[in-house]
């Protein structure tokens, strides 16, 4: 299993939030990667082997939750680049530098200079403040909410940016800062509808461009223009589409594809035992949910979404589903052992160990709602069975096992599951959009629990039915939830951000918005016989997986020919 395409996908290892209040950052010069130790030929080249379920439509909208994969990171970039293995250390990106003043409500960046677009164009800060002023302009495009905390963004100078806050907003630092690309003023700016822009030719300032692309692949070539010296080192970067795990496992074990991001089944067997230079890591990093889409009159009823977190054996699902490779999730949706210190064990307990695994527990809780089963073993009250369908993406090959455990286990204590297999896309729209009742996904992190709560729980990422919700999908909304994200992101002390956390557990526990299964890890194999500068546990200088962004883009950074 790797990804959905979409964007916000790196997750800080840790539990220390580096952006404090008054936060002064200096010019580092360029970021620098590792350089190669021989003489990189013309034609040194990496394929990636990462199973997204779909032909390639050539489409790469950097602002589109379902096009960004392909673009931010290697051709799009950031302002700073946040480290996902190092604690959310930074690095000057597009601006060299940066400070927070007027009480953590003013942001002002400093914009590198000596960039250029790939096209040859200079980049400077009018694209920083377009960019954002777009996305202003346009709501569907501001895929981090990033607006929903921004008063204005205005030049300062002819160097600067400032961004002005509504309110106290350090936390916004990770999504305005890395989590936001940068486009150029010059094209994007003669664009009709950038909402509906394909971007089948994009221009950006990272270290590849689009050199062609096909319903199979899509091939990067090295943008002569980039600003950092010497770098890629890598000339040419293949990514081809698979439409099932089974094929871009064989293309990986074969050694064809030297990236990988996926899941493996019998990894040990299939892939690492046939080449002393294949490698994996796999790093716990957020959740794997089983979404409730709560506008459901039935899934509406918290006591039928207790009995379902209680009726999911999250181990057997684990071990059956994910080969054991991805831990069993808790409800509390904290990331163990990654976010251990964030965890309530006292709320936990009061819920059963966070609803661990009790089938006897999800009948009484049923019984005790007035439902009671009929000839077929299933519950029902006023008429109407709790039988419902859960999509899920059919390429997948771990979820569809995933899935079919828990179907198990819910049929166990009389709810009917039908799963739905679609294509990535059927399924991904209808996510999206909150066309289903139960759905199969995973959400989103960030340099702590705090991320992938609020990627969860504020109302703030949601839509109506039918609209496509950036997060949130279940369609949660509380006003008290809500201000919780506020009160966490207004403060710098590490024991208030605790105690909001604490109660967005206590959210979690008590009102089942989804239920967490297991923690999504991130999927990667690398093979080192040709290609040297890999992210390995010794040396995590970004998130290795390729799904992650603009992470894939620093590690491509790295990479040389032996």
């Amino acid at each position: 299993m790797t990804t959905i395409s979409w964007g916000r996908r790196l997750t800080v290892i840790g539990s220390v939030m580096v952006l404090t209040a008054g936060l002064s950052t200096a010019a580092f010069g360029s970021p620098t990667a590792k350089s190669s130790t021989s003489k990189t030929s013309n034609t040194s080249s990496i394929s990636i082997s990462d199973e997204y379920g779909v032909a390639w439509n050539c489409q790469f909208n950097p602002y589109s939750g379902a096009e960004q994969f392909g673009s931010f990171g290697p051709i799009y970039e950031e302002l700073v680049y946040m480290d996902s293995l190092k604690n959310g250390a930074t690095t000057p990106w597009l601006a060299s530098a940066w400070a927070w003043s007027n009480g953590d409500k003013t942001l002002t960046f400093t914009i590198r200079s000596g960039v250029k677009w790939s096209d040859g164009v200079a980049f400077s800060a009018k694209d920083v403040l377009y960019s954002f002023n777009l996305l202003k302009k346009n709501t569907a495009l501001d895929l981090n909410g990033d607006w929903s905390v921004l008063s204005s963004v205005s030049a300062k100078g002819s160097n600067q940016v400032v961004f002005q806050f509504t309110k106290p907003s350090v936390t916004y630092f990770y999504y305005i800062a890395d989590e936001t690309p940068i486009v150029p003023e010059h094209i994007w700016s003669k664009i009709k509808d950038p909402v509906t822009y394909l971007d089948s030719a994009p221009i950006g300032t990272g270290p590849y461009t689009l050199h062609t692309c096909s319903g199979a692949n899509i091939q990067y070539t090295k943008n002569a223009n980039y600003w950092q010296p010497g770098l890629p080192k890598i000339e040419t970067v293949n990514f081809p589409s698979y439409l099932s795990n089974n094929a871009a496992n064989a293309d990986l074990a074969s050694g064809a594809d030297q990236w990988g991001s996926q899941y493996i089944p019998n990894i040990k067997a299939y892939y690492l035992s046939k080449n002393k230079n294949y490698h994996d890591w796999f790093e716990p990093v957020y959740n794997v949910n089983m979404y409730i889409n709560l506008k459901n009159p039935i899934l509406s009823n918290l006591a039928v979404r207790q009995a379902m977190a209680y009726a999911i054996d999250r181990p057997a699902v684990s071990k059956i589903g994910e080969s054991g490779y991805e831990p069993a999730s808790n409800q509390s949706s904290i990331v163990k052992p990654t976010y251990s210190s964030w965890y309530d064990t006292s709320q936990a307990a009061s819920y059963g160990d966070a609803y661990a695994y009790n089938p006897k527990k999800a009948i009484s809780i049923l019984e005790a709602a007035g439902y009671k089963k009929g000839s077929n073993g299933i519950f029902a009250k006023d008429g109407k069975q709790l039988s419902f369908t859960i999509i899920n993406n059919g390429g997948y090959s771990d979820w569809v096992a995933s899935v079919n455990v828990i179907e198990t286990d819910l049929k166990a204590v009389g709810i009917a599951l039908s799963p739905e297999n679609l294509s990535a896309t059927t399924w991904e729209s209808d996510l999206y959009t909150g066309n289903y009742q139960l759905a199969y996904s995973w959400d989103s992190g960030g340099p702590t629990p705090y991320y992938e709560l609020r990627a969860i729980l504020d109302s703030v990422n949601t839509a109506p039915i039918g609209k496509s919700a950036s997060a949130d999908w279940e369609r949660y909304d509380s006003a008290a939830t809500d201000a919780l994200f506020t009160q966490y992101a207004s403060t710098t002390s590490t024991a208030v951000q605790h105690t909001v956390i604490d109660e967005l557990q206590k959210v979690m526990l008590s009102d089942v918005p989804v239920i967490p299964v297991t923690e999504a890890v991130d999927w990667y194999q690398y093979d080192t016989q040709s290609i040297a500068g890999w992210v390995t546990p010794s040396d995590p200088y970004a998130q290795p997986n390729q799904y992650a962004v603009p992470d894939w883009g620093v590690v491509l950074l790295h990479l040389h020919e032996k």
